[in-house]
């Protein structure tokens, strides 16, 4: 369940979740950020903010900087509300590794890409998310980087 930050705005709003929700992250790693106080993909965000933080938390969690890198791709894309922990890993599997990114491709690029991603590894088109919500996830990330 996305953890959600309420403005008086109307735009749309960034969703955290907690940490042990991102795809692929071990019981290890989970344990070593919840030490350092890492709770939530909003946290984790924040404490690795730039290349000089990552590295640091790199350093004082004792994982290779890849493994920081990985988690703070996942979990900038998993704030995208239509994305969210169900959808980031695979977009970091077709090739987009930020929102920024997100936001800067096309539609039809990344619907191809997230296709060929589907039928190369588990020959299963049928799973392929629509160009619909493809669509949803370009719109939603547009919002977020303005």
């Amino acid at each position: 369940m996305p953890i959600s930050h309420k403005s008086s705005s109307t735009s749309l709003q960034p969703h955290y979740w907690p940490i042990a929700q991102l795809p692929g992250l071990s019981a290890d790693n989970e344990s070593l950020l919840q030490e350092y106080g890492i709770a939530t993909t909003g946290q984790l965000l924040k404490k690795a903010a730039s290349s000089d933080r990552k590295l640091l938390l790199s350093n004082q969690l004792q994982v290779h900087i890849q493994y920081v890198n990985k988690w703070v791709a996942l979990a900038d894309m998993a704030r995208i509300p239509s994305v969210g922990c169900e959808y980031c890993g695979l977009l970091l599997h077709a090739g987009v590794s930020s929102t920024k990114q997100l936001a800067e491709i096309s539609v039809q690029r990344l619907h191809q890409q997230i296709l060929r991603f589907y039928v190369g590894n588990m020959q299963r088109r049928d799973l392929c998310p629509g160009v619909e919500l493809v669509q949803l996830w370009i719109q939603q990330a547009k919002m977020l980087i303005i």
